[in-house]
């Protein structure tokens, strides 16, 4: 995909989706000894940047293709957007979320619309699920990142990004199924071909660090990590843009993602969920990496269970 892809799926939906904030800190420059650009896609429609890349594939069916609806499986985020999109255009949508997805995104799931199916916590099981449903239904499936159009419009995160900030020299993403990792590798480097781009991923599922260092496609890892919308695995699609576009992947402890997440909460005072402190976790352990630096991190989402806070779990 050129850069042209991305831009076409930006005008596709940017009358539909809000134009996030870019912030920064002076206690976490210091901290790093560089320069942190926060591109907070919590504040996006849905509550996470998932709503670009459904958006953009919603908009992009054919009549015929609606009027049967859309169906996908997701933790959540995705799921969400999805049937946002899918209000949009009028038309049905199914999600297939595992039954431990936090409250507040199963919640989400059914104030915007979707009907709602749980699944096991397994890719497997939610691959199976929901192609029971595309039989019944002959819903037309949107996955939620192993596809060209979903991750046209994860990408335009990063050209956002970079058109406000365009001096640039790293720029990170979470990696789960590396939808979003892609697009804005492949944004960042067409628009300037000598920034870095990082994946930051968890310890303990951490199939994309592995797939990316051995040049072997790995497998998901059972759900351990707190980050439960980094849980998946990357797709061959994916894998293979992580492998032309990605410059390195940085895996950091949950405690590390936790500390990360209480410090954006503290020093920031926004809401980002565990995923999205993943980057900035990882930066926090690496620091003579980012020395000197502007880098820009993707937030990508701010769904979190207040009452269910990583820190008040692992006290």
């Amino acid at each position: 995909m050129n850069i042209t892809f991305f831009e076409t799926a930006f005008k596709q939906i940017k009358n539909s989706i809000h134009h996030t904030p870019v912030l920064s800190n002076a206690y976490i420059n210091k901290l790093v000894d560089g320069e942190i650009y926060f591109k907070c896609e919590n504040f996006q429609k849905t509550g996470s940047f998932k709503i670009r890349g459904a958006g953009n594939a919603v908009f992009s069916l054919s009549d015929a293709q609606v009027a049967r609806g859309v169906i996908t499986h997701s933790s959540g985020n995705h799921g969400a957007a999805l049937a946002q999109a899918a209000a949009w255009r009028g038309c049905k949508c199914y999600v297939v979320t595992p039954d431990m997805s936090p409250e507040i995104k199963k919640k989400a799931l059914h104030y915007y619309g979707a009907e709602v199916t749980y699944s096991d916590v397994t890719l497997t099981s939610r691959i199976a699920e929901t192609e029971k449903i595309i039989e019944k239904t002959g819903a037309t499936f949107i996955h939620p990142y192993d596809n060209d159009t979903v991750i046209a419009g994860a990408g335009t995160v990063a050209l956002e990004l970079l058109r406000e900030v365009p001096d640039l020299d790293c720029i990170m993403a979470p990696v789960g199924g590396g939808g979003g990792m892609s697009g804005t590798a492949m944004v960042a480097k067409a628009l300037k071909s000598n920034i870095k781009a990082y994946g930051g991923e968890p310890e303990l599922a951490d199939d994309a660090w592995r797939s990316f260092t051995s040049g072997k496609l790995h497998g998901q890892l059972p759900a351990r990590t707190i980050a439960d919308g980094l849980r998946t695995a990357l797709s061959e699609r994916t894998f293979n843009y992580i492998q032309q576009y990605v410059d390195d992947i940085l895996r950091v402890s949950d405690a590390q993602i936790i500390a990360a997440m209480r410090m954006i909460w503290e020093r920031m005072k926004i809401i980002v969920e565990t995923s999205s402190a993943t980057p900035f976790a990882a930066i926090l352990a690496n620091k003579e990496r980012f020395k000197g630096k502007k880098t820009g991190v993707i937030i990508t989402g701010g769904n979190v269970d207040l009452d269910n806070l990583p820190w008040m779990e692992a006290s």
